[in-house]
């Protein structure tokens, strides 16, 4: 038996931060990013679907999908996001249920770690056994943005507004990492809810 385990938080907020300390603890990390970009590869299907959607001006010279453009064309519109996820959410959930069954078939008891940002808002919540959101305070998370990315304050907002908030995040959540102090402070959070979940693996197992 083996723990698939959905890890989310708002942008800024140390989601990546926290997958790779639970890495480094010996979890497995599925990145749900990682896997859209493979997914959406010259010669995918998902590719071919988005192209017919949205058409050719979303697809570079070099066959390689045009992903600021894309991002252009969906952000500021409801129905052509909703379009863009029905395309990716299916396919990144079926990748990523096949990976987990090669891992339990290879290395037997294993904790499978999701990292995704859209967990709670795709749904994809249900398919875990366990979900963890990672918060801190919006200030925070537009302090540590500005230094980090090229965004405006205004994009970092808009950003945030287009994820649903932490406080809906955190209701779907078994655990809640607060990360709004020191990385230490994450480190042992981290360190408390490794643990409980090594004892539930070793009790289903």
């Amino acid at each position: 038996m083996s723990l698939l385990i959905g890890l989310t938080g708002g942008i800024g907020s140390g989601k990546s931060t926290a997958a790779k300390m639970f890495k480094k603890k010996g979890a497995y990390i599925l990145d749900a990013d990682l896997i859209c970009r493979e997914l959406v590869e010259p010669g995918k299907p998902a590719l071919r679907e988005i192209q017919d959607h949205f058409g050719e001006k979303v697809i570079r010279q070099d066959g390689q999908l045009d992903r600021p453009e894309l991002s252009r064309i969906v952000f500021d519109d409801p129905s052509k996001k909703k379009a863009l996820e029905d395309i990716l959410h299916p396919k990144v959930f079926e990748e990523e249920k096949n990976r987990y069954e090669v891992l339990r078939q290879k290395e037997g008891p294993v904790l499978v770690f999701v990292d995704a940002a859209l967990l709670i808002e795709s749904g994809n919540y249900r398919n875990m056994d366990k979900n963890i959101v990672v918060t801190c305070s919006d200030e925070e998370r537009i302090e540590r943005l500005l230094k980090r990315d090229t965004l405006t304050k205004e994009e970092i907002l808009k950003r945030i507004k287009n994820q649903a908030p932490l406080s809906k995040k955190i209701k779907f959540a078994d655990y809640v990492l607060e990360n709004s102090h020191d990385i230490q402070s994450l480190e042992l959070e981290i360190e408390k809810v490794y643990t409980e979940l090594v004892e539930i693996l070793k009790l289903k197992s």
